[in-house]
This record gives structure tokens, C-alpha cells and sequence, in this order.
């Protein structure tokens, strides 16, 4: 078997790579072997001539007269002497079973290789061709079909004689036959017929296109497709004939079946054979044309093609030359192509050399890729199919993809590729890694280490981070970063890390990957130092994620200085831990910082730090003025005359004003108003929130001698206070800026006045009237009473059982019902009653009385 592989290797080199050009890219569709064993010394002494080829065995005729059963492997399993001369033909039905042979010196023979019947014929002419019935094993098909001069059926009759039919003649030697189902189809020299031996019809006849070839030297090739599918191959032209039952409407005295050629086409070379591929085909070419681009000793070999039929043409999909024994002798009747339709077998039979064409499988298409050095592409395809394949392993070709990555120096490709293909096998992995420490590329392969639930040792992660210590700081700490802090010993890092620090006490990188290995080693007291002095932004993150308000108490103003947004909410979130007089003690020496923390939490709450309200308004006034107005607002702990005093001595006139106002001197507010800030419309608004007339009359009093100020209390003083009492004090002949505007203003404010006064009566009249309206309708309306209302004094029902006696009932308009005994006289005014429940619930009384009686 080795010495097959071997060969079939030789042979496909030979057969692909010699007749092709050198540098091709494109992968053959088949590969090649030759057919050995018995077949070898069999052709070393005879030549072959022709050969069928049966799903379970193989049967080759030879120019001697004899008939050899092969396996698939071309041992000999059985052998006939049939004629002293070439077996031209040998036929056998779909079992398997029963074999016919015909030779050239007119013997026909047909025998049961597991029974006795038999047939056995000599004729006066060389028989070239033969067929058996596809179901000759069944009784009722013993059917054969010979042909010489003529084409003649043997039929097996119920009397068990054997009965001759002639089917065609008179149009020169029949030089093939093919039985498929109920059809036959045969060549003559004329062309090809198919006969439906159902109907017992022929049904078509093709004529042949080249008639200058002569038909002993380049023979039809007839292939079956299927039971209706004939392909017909004759010189250089091929034939796809589709044969089609006929519509009955137009068969008159036509057959009941009709051929159609769906496709035809010419080839480049004279075909020796065909044979179906899925929807395309196998041809074997006769090259017998020298073309200037074939060397001498390989003009004449034959090649085998796969070709792609098109409606008017065909389109090549692969084609390879063969390299057989003796090409050079061979003509085109030599060759012929059989296959195996069990499966995709194709046989290249010449006089001495048999040659087994096969599809390639998945691990012929890993050969192929791996033989150009497509590697990625054989791993890819190797992952795919890895059910499939049989010689080939995914990690070996893995192993061999990184390896030629490693050659060609893609450390980076490779390293990623480890990933993929070492997988969980550690012993891989080390040693990849071993050899990339080699070749001084750890840092390549440190990215695609494994670090979870399988791992190497601790070692070799500490190999790899003591080297990127000693070349690439960042690095090294991006792997710190990345990596679990299990993967290696942590004590040993920080020691290698303190150690570089000491050329480096400042490096900031070191730093920062010193704290982060104290955090993965739980001593976080010294990374919180380390963050704090390197003011890096994880330090907030740190001390909640480990809880450590213990360890920052006193580091207060370290954490204000780096951030003191982030800083103060912090301290401010967790007033549990930190208490507000622990930060206010901490940061009493920085009054800057005490502001900062104090103004949020003011914010946030206004009385929790109600006792330092006092101090925030000396912090407010050096630090921050523009809050310190609102802050006096809102705050309702703050001491008025601390906070005016400081206001004063810092010349705060706003505060101030505010802070007077606050507690009840509203006239020296408003004489700061006119005097410090000469604001007419701040002491105008300031005078209109206190709604005070004597404020009003200070105002104009302060305004009367300076006509800017006369202007703006023309203009807002209208809705406030008569504006005639300001324009009776001003004296004759002051000059006053846009007084015929601000007069023009008080009157259309006047006016404006009016016409609500008048809207406003206009709708009260018209409410007025539609709730009196409402009212009336309200009370012509009746009242219901019946068994289920009650007095409202006694609680019984207000009718009683009998009503034919004499009874009264008061019902008020408010539906409270009373018997009329029950309710007190009358009240003096007219008669006048009132319901006792409204009165005394002073919701006023009914508006009349309804009084019934019987």
C-alpha cells in the first residue's frame, strides 16, 4: 500500500506540476495513482485493451484473450482465457453478477460468475462491442446487445432458446454500445442512434460532425449520465442529448420519445473518453497537435480535463496531463476512460498503464496549501473540516503555520496565532514561550498568555515581567495591569520594582504600578501613600473600594489639594466615617479649603453645620462674595449683627442693605440705596417688597431735588402710590429727562387700570347673575319623598304607615326633611324657619320652607 501511495504521489507530481507552469497557483481538482499490484506484472507481459468497472470489483480484457477480475487495489481475484486474440469488449450488469465479453475474432460469451448459465457464440466477423440488459440477472431481462457489421439483441424466450434481432446494419461497423434502462445507444459510422427497447422504437439518430476522421481511429465515446441524459463525444466535438417523452397530442406515428441536444461544443483536442462529474465532466484528450509550447518529449501525452458545459460552449475548470507509460507509442483508440458511478473513480486505461483519477479530498487540499505555504488557509480549512480529515492534525499544521511565522520574523502573527493553537496544552505553551525568550521576542507572545482557569507556572510570568522591567517601564506595567495577581509571585515583583526605584526614586510609571501590586498584596496603606504623593486619579477609587476612611483622617488636605470637588463630596458622602468636625479641625488652617467644604455642605443641608454659620460668613467675605448675599438669605442660623458688622467694615452695601433690612431699619437700608449705590430702581423695587408708605415718602423726599431719580419713580411708581403726590412736589421749572414719556406712561397705566376695573365688574355682574339664575332653577325644582327618608330630629321614617290620616312634612331646600311637630315654632321674623342642622353649622339658612300636608 505504501508502494501505491508512493507512486500515486510520483505520478500526480509528474502528471500536474510537469505539464503545468512551475509558479500556478491554482489547486488541481483531481489527484492520480496508478493501478498496481496484479495490474503491474499483467502488463509487463500483455497490454490492456479494455476495462469496465463495476462498483465492487474491476474487470480487465487484454490483447491475449483474457479477462482478469481485480479489486480496487488491482489485485488479480480471477482469470478467464476467453479467445487466443484482443478482448475488444466487456460488459457487465448492475449486480455485478454476470459478465460478457466479445473478441475480435467473433467470439461472444456471457456467463454467471455464480452460476452455470451461460452464452457462447462464435461469429464470422470480429465483434467489437457489447452490452448486457442493466437487469440481465432478472429472468424476465435476459437481454444482450453485439455489434460488428451490424447491431444484433439476443433475447432469452420462455422456452429458454435464445432469440436474435437484427436493430440496425447496413451503415458500416458498430464501434460502441451502451445500454442505460430501456434505451440503447450505439455508433456506427454514420453517427448515433438510441433505441428504447420498451417501445421497441428508434428514437433519434445523431449524426456524427467530422466526417473526415475515419471511425477505427477515433472512436465515439458514449456516456450515460443518467436514465435520459446521453453525452456523445466524437473527434473534438461533444453532444449533451437530453432524451424527453413526446406530448401525446403530437405523436401521430412518431415515437413516444424525442432527443434533444441541450448543449454542443468543440474541444481543443480529439476526445478518447467521457465521463459525468456532478454537472460537469471528465474528458480524456488525445493530444496529437505539436503547439510551440510543449517540449518535444510531452507533445503527445494525454490529458485529463474537467470541463463546465455551457448552452453554447463549455468552460474549463482544470486540466492536467498524464505522464503513462509509452504515451509516445499511443494512438487516440487506446485510450479510454471509465468511472465509477458509486464513487467519484476515474479510470485512464491505455496498453500499459492503468491510471486511477480521484477527487481530492480535504486532506489532498491541506497538502496542496501547506505545499505552497498557504498555511493560514490549511489551518482554517483543517479547522473546518477537522471531522474529516485523516492525515492531517489542526495542531500540527498550527504548529507549522507558527513556525514559518517565526522564519519569516512575524513575531506579533505568531504569538497571536499560539493563542488559537496551543489551546489548554501547557507543555506547548512553555515552550513556545522558552523559545521566544530565545529569539529575545517575549514581549511579543507576553499578550496572549493564558491567565485564566488554566495557567503556566508562576515563573515563567515572572521571566516575562522582569524583562519588560529591564527594557519598557510601560509595558511592564500594562501587564501589571492586565494580569491577575495570582498568576505570579507578588513579593518578588515589588522587590524588583523597589529595586529600580532606588536608580529611580521618581518614576512616576514604577510608582504607580508599586501601588497597584500593594493593592493586589491588601496593603493598601501604602498605595494609598503612593496615589496621594502622585496625585493619581485612582486614589478616590481606592478608598472606597477598600473602605479605608480609617487611613485617610489625616490626610484631609492632601486629598483637598489634589481634587477638592472629588475631595469634599467624598468626605461628605461618608460624614459616618469622617465627622464634619474632624474635616472642619483638619482644615482649620487652611480657611481656603474650610470654605470649600463648608459652602457644600451648607448646600446640601442647611442646619448640619449651623454652629460654623458664623465663621462661614468671615469665609464667604474673604473668599467667596458673590454667595455670601444668598447665603445670608437661606440661612436661618446666621448672627445679624456679626455679619453686619463685617459687611461694613468691608464696605459690602448690598449685604448690608439686606442684613438692615433684615432687622427692621428699612430707612437706613434705603438711604444706603440712594446714598452708596444711587440705584433709584433698586431703592424702587427695595421699597415696593416693603410695601411701606413712609419708605414711599423718603424715597420721594431723597428724589424730589435730582430729576434722574424723578424719571425713574414717574416711570414705577404708578401702581404703588398715586403718582400726583410726586407731581405736586416737584417745583415749576426743574428740568426732568423724558417727562412727557413718564407722564405718557402714568397715563396709560391710569387707563390701563380703568379698563381692568371695568372688566373685572363686567365679569362679576355676569357671574353674579348666572349663579342667581343657577340658584332659581335650583330651587323650582322638587324634592322626592318616599319610604326611605327619615327626619332628621326623631330619625323614623318621614311618611307614616298610615297615610291616610292628616300628616305634615318641612322639607328645606338643603334636603334636610323634618315632621312638622318636630321642629321648634316659627322664628319671629315673618314666619320665617330655618333648618336646625345648617343653622347650627352656620351654613346659613334654607331660602324658604316646603310644607306638605294631607
Amino acid at each position: 500500500m505504501a508502494e501505491v501511495e508512493e507512486q500515486g504521489r510520483k505520478l500526480s507530481e509528474e502528471s500536474t506540476d510537469e505539464s503545468e507552469e512551475e509558479d500556478t497557483e491554482e489547486e488541481p481538482k483531481l489527484k492520480y495513482e496508478r493501478l498496481t499490484n496484479g495490474v503491474t506484472e499483467i502488463l509487463q507481459k500483455d497490454a490492456a485493451s479494455c476495462m469496465t468497472v463495476h462498483d465492487k470489483f474491476l474487470a480487465l480484457g487484454t490483447h491475449f484473450g483474457k479477462v482478469y477480475l481485480l479489486d480496487i487495489q488491482g489485485n488479480v481475484t480471477q482469470k478467464f482465457e476467453i479467445s487466443p486474440v484482443k478482448i475488444n469488449q466487456i460488459s457487465l450488469d448492475e449486480s455485478g453478477d454476470h459478465v460478457g465479453v466479445c473478441s475480435e475474432d467473433g467470439k461472444v460469451q456471457v456467463f454467471g460468475l455464480y452460476t452455470r448459465e451461460g452464452f457462447h457464440e462464435n461469429f464470422d466477423c470480429p465483434i467489437k462491442v457489447m452490452a448486457l440488459h442493466p437487469q440481465f440477472i432478472k429472468s424476465n431481462n435476459k437481454q444482450f446487445v453485439t455489434g460488428g457489421n451490424k447491431l444484433l439483441l439476443y433475447e432469452k424466450n420462455w422456452l429458454n432458446r435464445w432469440k436474435t434481432s437484427v436493430l440496425h446494419e447496413g451503415e458500416g461497423n458498430i464501434t460502441n454500445v451502451k445500454w442505460r434502462g430501456n434505451l440503447i445507444a450505439w455508433a456506427n459510422n454514420v453517427g448515433v442512434k438510441i433505441y428504447d427497447i420498451g417501445s421497441k422504437q428508434r428514437i433519434t439518430n445523431v449524426l456524427r460532425d467530422n466526417t473526415s476522421l475515419r471511425p477505427d481511429m477515433y472512436p465515439c465515446s458514449l456516456c450515460w449520465k443518467d436514465n435520459t441524459t446521453l453525452i456523445i463525444g466524437w473527434g473534438s466535438s461533444v453532444k449533451i442529448c437530453a432524451v424527453k417523452e413526446r406530448d401525446p397530442t403530437e405523436m401521430r406515428d412518431l415515437p413516444s420519445r424525442y432527443v434533444e441536444i441541450v448543449s454542443a461544443f468543440e474541444t481543443e483536442f480529439f476526445i478518447s473518453g467521457l465521463a459525468p462529474l456532478a454537472d460537469q465532466l471528465v474528458t480524456l484528450y488525445y493530444v496529437k497537435e505539436n503547439t510551440e509550447d510543449m517540449e518535444e518529449e510531452f507533445r503527445t501525452r494525454p490529458r485529463l480535463d474537467i470541463i463546465q458545459p455551457l448552452p453554447e460552449g463549455c468552460e474549463e475548470i482544470s486540466s492536467d496531463a498524464l505522464t503513462v507509460r509509452n504515451f509516445q507509442e499511443n494512438q487516440c483508440r487506446d485510450y479510454r476512460l471509465e468511472h465509477s458511478e458509486g464513487e467519484s473513480l476515474f479510470y485512464i486505461i491505455s496498453p500499459k498503464d492503468i491510471v486511477v483519477a480521484k477527487e481530492r479530498d480535504q486532506d489532498d487540499h491541506i497538502d496542496w496549501l501547506l505545499e505552497k505555504k498557504k498555511y493560514e488557509e490549511a489551518l482554517m480549512a483543517a479547522e473546518i473540516s477537522f471531522k474529516n480529515i485523516k492525515r492531517h492534525d489542526v495542531q500540527k499544521i498550527g504548529m507549522a503555520y507558527i513556525n514559518h511565522l517565526v522564519e519569516r520574523g512575524d513575531y506579533d502573527t505568531a504569538a497571536r496565532k499560539c493563542q488559537k493553537v496551543l489551546g489548554k496544552n501547557m507543555d506547548l505553551w512553555e515552550n513556545e514561550v522558552y523559545r521566544f525568550k530565545t529569539i529575545g521576542q517575549l514581549k511579543a507572545i507576553s499578550q496572549y498568555l493564558p491567565r485564566g482557569d488554566l495557567r503556566l507556572r508562576p515563573a515563567i510570568y515572572e521571566m516575562i515581567l522582569h524583562e519588560f522591567l529591564k527594557t519598557d517601564y510601560e509595558g511592564f506595567a500594562t501587564l501589571i495591569r492586565e494580569w491577575p495577581g495570582e498568576l505570579y509571585n507578588n513579593m518578588a515583583i515589588v522587590q524588583a520594582v523597589n529595586e529600580h526605584l532606588k536608580k529611580d526614586p521618581t518614576n512616576s510609571i514604577l510608582l504607580t504600578t508599586l501601588a497597584e501590586l500593594y493593592t493586589y498584596d491588601q496593603r493598601y496603606d501604602r498605595a494609598l501613600e503612593i496615589y496621594l504623593k502622585l496625585r493619581h486619579k485612582d486614589v478616590y477609587q481606592l478608598i472606597h473600594k477598600h473602605n479605608l476612611f480609617s487611613s485617610i483622617k489625616d490626610k484631609i488636605v492632601l486629598l483637598m489639594d489634589f481634587d477638592k470637588e472629588k475631595a469634599v463630596d467624598m468626605l461628605l458622602d461618608n460624614e459616618d466615617k469622617i465627622s464634619i468636625d474632624k474635616v472642619v479641625e483638619e482644615l482649620k488652617d487652611r480657611p481656603e479649603l474650610l470654605h470649600v467644604y463648608l459652602h457644600k455642605l451648607f448646600k446640601r443641608d442647611h442646619h448640619k453645620g449651623q454652629k460654623y454659620h458664623e465663621r462661614q460668613i468671615s469665609l464667604y467675605a474673604e473668599f467667596d462674595r458673590p454667595n455670601l448675599l444668598p447665603f445670608l438669605r437661606e440661612s436661618m442660623h446666621c448672627p445679624l449683627e456679626k455679619a453686619l458688622e463685617i459687611c461694613q467694615q468691608r464696605h459690602f452695601v448690598e449685604e448690608t442693605v439686606f442684613l438692615l433690612s433684615r432687622m427692621g431699619n428699612c430707612r437706613r437700608a434705603l438711604q444706603m440705596i440712594m446714598e452708596e449705590l444711587a440705584d433709584v430702581d433698586k431703592a424702587i423695587e427695595f421699597a415696593k417688597e416693603q410695601d411701606d408708605r413712609e419708605l414711599w415718602e423718603d424715597l420721594i423726599s431723597y428724589s424730589i431735588d435730582k430729576p434722574p431719580f424723578i424719571t425713574g419713580l414717574l416711570n414705577n411708581i404708578g401702581t404703588h402710590v398715586d403718582p400726583i403726590l410726586l407731581i405736586h412736589r416737584i417745583k415749576e421749572g426743574m428740568e426732568i429727562p423724558n417727562l412727557r414719556d413718564s407722564l405718557v406712561k402714568i397715563l396709560q397705566d391710569y387707563n390701563l387700570q380703568i379698563l381692568l376695573r371695568e372688566g373685572c365688574k363686567k365679569i362679576l355682574v355676569a357671574d353674579s347673575l348666572s349663579l342667581l339664575q343657577r340658584m332659581h332653577r335650583t330651587q323650582k325644582r322638587g324634592v322626592r319623598v318616599d319610604e326611605e327618608n327619615i327626619c332628621e330630629s326623631c330619625h323614623t321614617p318621614i311618611l307614616p304607615p298610615d297615610t291616610a290620616q292628616a300628616f305634615g312634612v318641612v322639607v328645606f331646600h338643603c334636603r334636610h326633611m323634618f315632621h312638622k311637630e318636630c321642629l321648634p315654632s316659627p322664628g319671629t321674623v315673618l314666619g320665617t324657619q330655618y333648618c336646625n342642622i345648617c343653622s347650627a353649622k352656620r351654613r346659613g339658612p334654607g331660602s324658604g320652607i316646603l310644607e306638605m300636608k294631607k
